[in-house]
């Protein structure tokens, strides 16, 4: 047990009624610069400089304290805080007492808001017992409840300047003591939260809320960002208005529920813009392919020829919103290729340029030794593309954009605003206007499908939409700052490749020579669930010579298959759908492939993660995106059929 109190990193001693010293450890002993024997036997007020006390409770058994300054062998001070338990005997007469003694900073904050030696020096106790019968004096603050609080705790000025603060408010705001103390609390603030900063706090200041509760965003030097709860009230400190800020740092909790709220948000949209995807892209193929066979009948110079091409050109049209759909949903087919950021940024500048006008100044600030990323170049175009138009159209009298590039190494997991970055090394590409900026309530919606701010008929609302799908289905992530009349950031993170390792996972197999002419023979099994799309296919596949027997579901294509069989005929082809009621396309082609080994295999599916889980673990499988035109279903089965 002396050895634990030994070693306690604050000072202990026992003292008799007359306050001579019984025992002491070795951390006060040290202190004091003397040995415990030296102590022992010695009135404790022999160390004693100054000292003013401060009541806890009343009660002769009740704890007691002060701050004190204590005088050490070599002549030197030091200030601490001591409280006092003192034991009383069966006369109510004090037997001996029981004192913990803490160090403290030169300069302990006051109750009025001043650092004690900075504006009145402590007291020595015969000043004390001087003051009695004066006007009570406010008590001193201890240092640990202060400086060692475990929550932040700031005074301000009232024009928002902080004067003082503990450790754990420089720790949550992220800066040095210099870069916060004296200066605004607003240049900590991300500045989509310091108007309603000052809202709040100026209601303190004019008297209308006796407090204030407000989440702000702390920002440190390097962008980091912190969340923090803000309970403020005013108080008058030293004879001066101030105002009493504590900080609760929130980061974890917000980082949690954001990302889960967001996580459910996205995932109910993304399952619900792919349902509908997936469905129009079955009506789509319809349209597109009974477009096509009636073009067939009806060339350029009938009189039906320019209303087909009407209905097959808003068809076309109507596919491009699917694309965009299924870009959110991240169920889009990608054709990942190795892609220089730089060069491809580069390349597009010209046409960027034209986008843009004469009114927008488009900069391009590229970083030094950018690695290579992985992802579909057509998709990566229109990301830049879109995010370059919608910061145009924020800048209709003229600006700046800005497009950056350089590399950024994620140490360890980083909440962004919805986003939780993974460690990792990122290629990180900053999109920037001076544009007007988006509203803090917008912020939060903008990846959402069909919201838009701008005026009916002005937009889909589908652009920023397919940038989130197609940013994270790339793997990687994206970011939004922005503040009313400041303009607007975009952030873009796309996880760095190695170049050797890239080439190998790109490498693809080379698309067959497709011949002008389309028709072939062979026979081959449709298996498809929408009426539509089966009886399109079935008529286009026979007007181009092959032979087809059709299924509406999988059941029914093994009974087709074991008649097939027992007449002698030979299956060439299965061309089925993925999804389909009961059994599945994947599942039909296993237990096809025991009857016809050997036979050619196309799965059909307007969703590209379909078609990835089908084909992931068997490459002899081809996939066929839905909705595809006749020309595209008759060369993609003669592709196969030759290869």
């Amino acid at each position: 047990m002396a050895e634990y109190l030994d070693n306690l990193p604050a000072g202990i001693f026992s003292a008799d009624a007359d306050g001579r010293v019984l025992y002491v450890n070795r951390t006060l002993a040290d202190w004091l610069g003397r040995t415990a024997r030296e102590i022992v036997g010695q009135p404790f007020a022999d160390f004693v400089l100054e000292a003013m006390p401060f009541p806890l409770s009343a009660g002769v058994d009740s704890p007691d304290g002060g701050e004190v300054v204590l005088a050490t062998r070599s002549g030197g001070t030091f200030p601490a805080v001591l409280l006092q338990t003192v034991r009383a005997g069966a006369d109510g007469r004090p037997l001996y007492t029981r004192s913990l003694v803490v160090r403290a900073p030169a300069k302990p904050v006051s109750f009025d808001g001043a650092p004690s030696g900075a504006t009145r020096a402590n007291p020595p106790v015969g000043e004390v017992a001087r003051r009695a019968d004066a006007a009570p004096v406010p008590p001193a603050l201890p240092p640990w409840l202060f400086e060692q609080a475990p929550v932040g705790i700031a005074l301000l000025d009232y024009s928002g300047t902080v004067v003082e603060g503990n450790a754990a408010f420089l720790a949550l705001a992220g800066w040095a003591r210099e870069a916060v103390i004296g200066r605004p609390l607003a240049e900590r603030l991300a500045p989509e939260d310091r108007a309603e900063a000052a809202g709040q706090l100026s209601k303190l200041v004019m008297g209308t809320a006796p407090a204030i509760h407000l989440d702000v965003r702390l920002i440190g030097p390097k962008g980091q960002e912190r969340t923090a709860a803000l309970h403020a009230r005013p108080a008058v400190m030293g004879g001066e208005d101030r105002l009493v800020l504590h900080a609760v740092d929130t980061t974890e909790q917000k980082h949690l529920e954001v990302q889960f709220a967001q996580a459910q948000k996205m995932q109910s949209m993304g399952q619900l813009a792919g349902g509908i995807a997936h469905d129009f892209n079955n009506l789509l193929t319809a349209m597109i392919g009974f477009s096509d066979l009636l073009l067939v009948r009806h060339g350029a110079g009938d009189p039906s020829f320019s209303d087909i091409m009407q209905i097959k050109q808003n068809a076309n049209r109507a596919t491009n919103l699917v694309r965009q759909l299924l870009a959110f949903s991240r169920k889009q087919t990608l054709t990942p290729v190795v892609l220089d950021v730089t060069e491809s940024i580069a390349d597009l500048s010209h046409l960027l340029g034209r986008l843009l006008g004469a009114k927008v100044e488009l900069r391009l600030e590229h970083g030094r030794s950018l690695a290579a990323v992985l992802v579909d170049r057509g998709q990566f175009d229109q990301v830049i593309i879109n995010l370059a138009v919608n910061a145009s159209d924020a800048m209709p009298g003229g600006g700046t954009l800005a497009i950056r590039t350089a590399m950024m190494d994620v140490a360890r997991p980083t909440q962004r605003g919805h986003e939780l970055v993974a460690p990792g090394r990122y290629v990180a590409i900053e999109i920037a206007d001076t544009g007007s900026g988006i509203p803090k309530e917008n912020l939060s919606r903008i990846f959402e499908p069909f919201f838009s701010t701008k005026d009916i008929g002005a937009g889909t609302g589908l652009g920023l939409s397919t940038v989130y799908g197609i940013v994270h289905q790339t793997g990687g992530h994206i970011f939004v700052e922005s503040a009313v009349g400041e303009g607007t950031t975009f952030t873009i993170y796309l996880p760095a490749q190695d170049l050797a390792a890239t080439a190998r996972a790109a490498r693809t197999r080379p698309p067959a020579e497709l011949d002008a002419d389309l028709t072939g023979a062979g026979t081959i099994l449709l298996v498809e669930d929408e009426d539509a799309v089966r009886l399109f296919g079935g008529r286009a596949l026979r007007n181009k010579g092959y032979r087809v027997l059709e299924a509406a579901d999988g059941e029914g294509a093994l009974d087709v298959v074991n008649q097939a069989l027992a007449e002698g005929e030979k299956i060439d082809l299965i061309l089925s759908d993925v999804i389909m009621p009961g059994m599945d396309g994947p599942t039909l082609v296993q237990l096809l492939r025991q009857e016809l080994p050997g036979v050619k295999v196309i799965l059909m599916s307007g969703y590209a993660e379909d078609a990835a889980r089908a084909i992931e673990s068997d490459a002899s499988l081809n996939f066929l995106p839905k909705p595809f035109s006749l020309a595209g279903l008759a060369g993609k089965v003669k592709e196969v059929m030759k290869g």
